[in-house]
């Protein structure tokens, strides 16, 4: 065959590659971008290079449906200049169905990540297993599998979900790092509202079943929400640009232009005089980290607790705050489950932990103990004991018994603990500690309000201040509210060099 031949048949070849213009409209018709469309939004301009374009299925019964690909894109490119590993799945073939050759195709770029030490990112858009191919399919699930978790803490593993995500196709998204959802286009699930019906008689539609608000709001599977594909693919470059390519990196530092001296007299105005009153937690945070650099993580989930990234003097860091506008800031079974996986990937990735603390403790309840509160509480404090990173903890106002342990103590391997005057450091609240400790003497009271009140003041005075635990070396720094940004500064990079090792294991057992 001459040369001229093998070339142009080469030419022909590849335009039969590419999307015909019914499979373009058949994904616009649902409301989503195709395969190379999202990869061009996403990836610097020219960047991308495919990998196993030519791959396809070798099962018999698809002779006559096969193409190249087998209904996924991988390959390696940039965003803002940081490399990753990506792979993007087409539904306009077969469904975005995996069978072996797609499978394969994904573990072997998840794969590549890991020798290359950068991110990979899913963008998935999938119907589940190709139920033609039979088992060959699901042992390739298996080694996707295998291999996110061989990633695990390693490279940073981003899923987008772009459309639907059933059946085997969930679990490689739940077992990385991040997963973002598209309002009404996007839908996770086990088994789909048909298979449901069957079983058990429930009748629901796809988007109450698994959309982006259940996943986001009430499941917590999804870490981040979005209007559109493109909202999407924006936040997966907003998040990439506070990862590190892999754990043996630091994160990227970015001029933010903000003045690490700069003062904080707003705080003055958002926190209340009365420590019963609540305020918005975010304001505090967007006033100390550099400016308009915080971006919340699993936002619409467990919302009593915030965690997110943010830069301090250009670094980025972690952000754990209690919010008390919901249930007063208390930890429950859903926002230590939140916090928790924060802070191990935080941990994983060389990315210090700043805690902003306002809560009374664990919420109390019959629910939250029969759920487990206790196994899921024990998880915050596996976290932070197990982090190795420098890890900071700022009193605002109330940190109270176990609560206090988890996100405060000293003894739990915070390096440094701050303290505003108005932070109150004690087992329990004044009106329940007196309740309990002068309870005998409140029965025999003809007047009880009045001597309750006066025992509470007592007990405020006595115990509802930092100073006490300063004196114990329990608070390293009481400070002033106003250079809350410039003390955090300073102290994180007092720490910044931190080394610390654990002893040697297999690896931990954390309660799950």
């Amino acid at each position: 065959m001459s040369k001229k031949k093998q070339l142009k048949d080469y030419q022909e070849i590849k335009k039969s590659h590419e999307l015909s213009k019914d499979r373009i409209k058949f994904q616009h018709s649902k409301g989503k971008m195709t395969v190379w469309e999202r990869l061009d939004f996403l990836m610097d301009k020219g960047s991308f290079i495919e990998y196993d374009e030519f791959v396809e299925s070798k099962e018999p019964s698809l002779k006559d449906k096969r193409q190249p690909r087998d209904g996924v894109v991988t390959g390696i490119g940039r965003i803002d200049g940081k490399k990753v590993c990506i792979y993007a799945q087409d539904f306009t073939f077969i469904g975005g169905s995996m069978g072996e050759g797609h499978t394969r195709k994904v573990a072997k770029i998840m794969k590549h990540a890991l020798k290359l030490g950068c991110p990979v990112i899913g963008l998935l858009d999938s119907g589940g297993a190709r139920i033609q191919e039979g088992v060959s399919g699901l042992d390739g699930g298996g080694e996707i599998f295998r291999t996110n978790t061989r990633a695990s803490g390693v490279i940073p593993q981003i899923s987008a979900i772009m459309g639907p995500c059933a059946g085997i196709a969930v679990y490689s998204p739940a077992l990385t790092d991040f997963i973002m959802m598209v309002n009404k286009t996007s839908n996770m699930f086990i088994t789909g509202p048909q298979v449901i019906k069957t079983v058990t008689g429930e009748e629901i539609s796809f988007d109450k079943l698994g959309g982006a608000s259940v996943h986001n709001e009430q499941s917590g599977v999804a870490h981040f929400y979005a209007d559109n594909e493109k909202q999407c693919l924006l936040k997966i470059k907003k998040l990439a640009s506070y990862l590190p390519q892999n754990n043996l990196e630091s994160s990227p530092v970015l001029d933010t232009k903000d003045n690490p001296d700069r003062k904080v007299p707003k705080l003055l105005e958002i926190i209340p005089e009365d420590s019963m009153q609540v305020y918005d937690v975010i304001g505090v945070i967007d006033e100390i980290v550099d400016k308009k650099s915080f971006y919340q993580v699993h936002e619409k989930y467990a919302q009593n607790a915030v965690v997110g990234f943010a830069r301090l003097n250009n670094n980025v860091v972690g952000i754990v705050a209690n919010q008390p506008q919901v249930l007063a800031g208390c930890l429950d079974i859903n926002s230590s489950d939140k916090i928790a996986r924060f802070v191990r990937f935080c941990d994983s990735f060389n990315i210090p932990l700043i805690n902003l603390v306002d809560v009374t403790g664990y919420l109390p309840g019959v629910e939250q103990e029969h759920g487990g509160i206790i196994r899921h509480g024990a998880k915050i404090l596996f976290a932070y004991s197990e982090a190795t990173v420098p890890k900071i903890s700022l009193v605002m106002r109330k940190a109270y018994g176990g609560a206090y342990i988890a996100l405060v103590s000293k003894d739990m391997g915070f390096d440094k603990v701050i303290a505003w005057p108005t932070a109150e450091i004690a087992v329990m609240g004044a009106e329940g500690a007196v309740n309990i400790l002068n309870r005998k003497e409140l029965a025999k009271e003809k007047n009880p309000a009045k001597l309750r009140k006066k025992l509470i003041e007592e007990y405020e005075e006595k115990f509802l201040n930092p100073y006490i635990a300063a004196r114990q070396g329990k608070v390293d720094m009481i400070i002033d509210m106003q250079d809350t940004r410039k003390t955090l500064i300073d102290v994180l990079e007092s720490l910044i060099t931190k080394r610390e090792k654990l002893p040697p294991k297999k690896h931990a057992n954390i309660p799950l």
